[in-house]
C-alpha cells in the first residue's frame, strides 16, 4: 500500500502537468490567431475578437501558475476559460446555421464562413476555438481534483 505522501505527491505532479496542458493549448491558441491575423491577413470578426479577449490572458495566467507550480491559478483562468468557451460556442453554432443571428453575427467584411477560415479545408476556426477552450476548461477542472485530495 503506498504511502499518504506518495499519493499527495503523484496528484501534485498530475496538477503540475494539467495545468501545463491548459498553459500550453493556451499559447498554442493564442499564437496561431496572431498568426491567422497578422501573418495570414484574415480580419477576426466581432466574436472572434471577444475569444482572443479571453484566450489572450489564459495564455499569461497559465503561464505564470506553471511557472510558479501554483495550482491554485485554476481559480483565476476558470472564468476566463469558461465565457470564452460561451462565446466560442455561440460562435460555432452560428457557423452552423443551428441557431440565427440575433446579437452579434460575422459581418459580410470579416465573415468566418470562408474556407480560407477552416483547417483542413472542413474545420472551422469557431469550434477549433470551442475546442480549445473546453480543453482548457477540462484540464483547470483537473488540475482542482487533484489539488484537493
Amino acid at each position: 500500500m503506498k504511502s499518504v505522501s506518495t499519493r499527495t505527491e503523484r496528484h501534485v505532479e498530475v496538477a503540475t502537468i494539467w495545468l501545463a496542458t491548459g498553459w500550453i493549448t493556451a499559447l498554442v491558441a493564442t499564437l496561431s490567431a496572431i498568426f491567422i491575423g497578422e501573418v495570414m491577413g484574415r480580419t477576426p470578426c466581432v466574436l472572434c475578437w471577444y475569444q482572443r479577449i479571453f484566450m489572450f490572458p489564459l495564455a499569461l495566467v497559465l503561464g505564470v501558475a506553471s511557472y510558479r507550480g501554483d495550482h491554485d491559478g485554476w481559480r483565476y483562468a476558470m472564468p476566463l476559460a469558461v465565457v470564452g468557451a460561451g462565446f466560442a460556442g455561440y460562435h460555432t453554432l452560428l457557423y452552423w446555421r443551428v441557431i440565427e443571428p440575433e446579437i452579434v453575427s460575422c459581418s459580410a467584411e470579416t465573415s468566418c464562413s470562408g474556407a480560407e477560415m477552416a483547417i483542413l479545408g472542413s474545420i472551422p476556426l469557431p469550434f477549433v476555438s470551442l475546442l480549445a477552450f473546453a480543453l482548457i476548461v477540462i484540464s483547470l477542472f483537473l488540475v482542482r481534483h487533484h489539488t484537493n485530495k
